[in-house]
């Protein structure tokens, strides 16, 4: 049996936004230090499919969301909450945890009040503008705050967000070549990436559909990633350089094929698109409390990447955009210039080593 120096159990689960920094800092853990990573999730969220499908062991507990209004669920919170907290502690011990990182959703508030029970250290990554609930509850339980973007509204230093490795602009690296593998794409034309995130965008569908014939007859390829639970855009199918998939599920890949991305601004995403040095057109949700607009504030600021609102995005916006960008040659190279003086992409080894440091003290 193979000794692993520490135990260390990652909480992020739900969305990708929780999970893909969670895993990313699992792996620097893994390669860096030698830990043991286990992770810890809900049976609700995507963790059930891309924690295993990144090798680490996943546990999970009951998922104890916070019923907004007044409901017979609400009264049964607390009794939810203790029985989450008691599987949280009960995996904790068995994995003989040195410590516990939290990356925010349901997974997390549980994991927080585990671990403060056994006095283990914890830690707290807000990837988000807007600090979530149970990450706010870290920290006040003792825990070491640390924020992607100043101003969430948690305590924390200010370190930006963890990517997975393995992301690169190199547009002639084994990452491209293996994407124009997959999706039979050509080097000699200019690649756009769309995507909605795992979930997709409609809105980002809808303009795609009725801006793909001009794209594609002015020479440009599209990989647009619809998203699993839409249909299948039929109607621009056939049209050469063209490739329509409802998931992508090797995005190392398709950074690396990429020239130009259109995307919702989830705060990995920025994150992933910056590090990979890749010029950007951001149509931030349109609903929530604001952040997916502030999570690309910097990178739009600094002139990597253009924020359009999604009431505003449409066939003729997103034609227009991608010609200003990819068909003037100074524009283009001065957004590249710009991503790659980013510092995306330390972050996971960064909270790798802070975390390991810690414990041999």
């Amino acid at each position: 049996m193979v000794e692993h120096p520490y135990s260390i159990v990652v909480a992020g689960g739900g969305t990708a936004g929780h999970i893909e920094p969670a895993l990313a800092v699992a792996e620097a853990l893994q390669q860096r230090h030698g830990a043991r990573v286990t992770a810890l999730g809900t049976k609700r969220g995507l963790e059930v499919d891309l924690v295993p499908a990144r090798g680490f062991d996943l546990r999970l507990i009951d998922p104890v969301p916070v019923p907004r209004k007044p409901s017979v669920e609400l009264l049964k919170l607390p009794l939810n909450l203790r029985k989450s907290v008691n599987q949280a502690k009960e995996i904790l011990r068995d994995v003989k945890a040195d410590a516990l990182i939290g990356f925010g959703g349901y997974v997390s508030a549980p994991a927080y009040l585990a671990a403060r029970a056994l006095k283990l250290p914890i830690y707290v990554h807000e990837a988000n503008a807007k600090a979530g609930l149970a990450n706010k509850l870290g920290v006040r339980l003792g825990g070491t705050g640390f924020n992607a973007v100043a101003n969430s509204g948690m305590p924390g230093e200010v370190v930006g967000i963890p990517i997975r490795s393995g992301i690169s602009g190199d547009r002639d690296g084994e990452a491209a070549q293996r994407g124009r593998k997959i999706w039979n794409l050509d080097a000699a034309h200019s690649t756009i990436l769309i995507t909605g995130g795992s979930q997709g965008a409609q809105s980002l569908n809808r303009a795609t559909e009725g801006a793909v014939k001009e794209l594609s007859e002015s020479g440009f390829q599209v990989l647009h990633a619809y998203g699993p639970k839409n249909e299948s855009p039929q109607s621009a199918a056939e049209l050469p350089g063209y490739v329509a998939v409802p998931y992508i599920g090797d995005m190392a890949a398709a950074y690396g094929v990429a020239d130009l991305i259109i995307a919702r601004s989830g705060a990995m995403s920025v994150a992933e698109i910056t590090a990979a040095g890749v010029p950007a057109i951001y149509v931030p949700l349109p609903h929530g409390n604001g952040e997916q607009a502030l999570n690309a504030t910097a990178v739009v600021e600094s002139g990597a990447a253009r924020l359009i609102a999604d009431q505003d995005f449409n066939s003729a916006e997103m034609i227009q955009q991608i010609k200003d960008i990819l068909d003037v040659p100074e524009v283009y190279n001065a957004m590249v210039a710009a991503a790659a003086e980013s510092e995306a992409g330390q972050v996971s080894a960064l909270l790798a080593d802070r975390v390991v440091g810690d414990l041999r003290r």
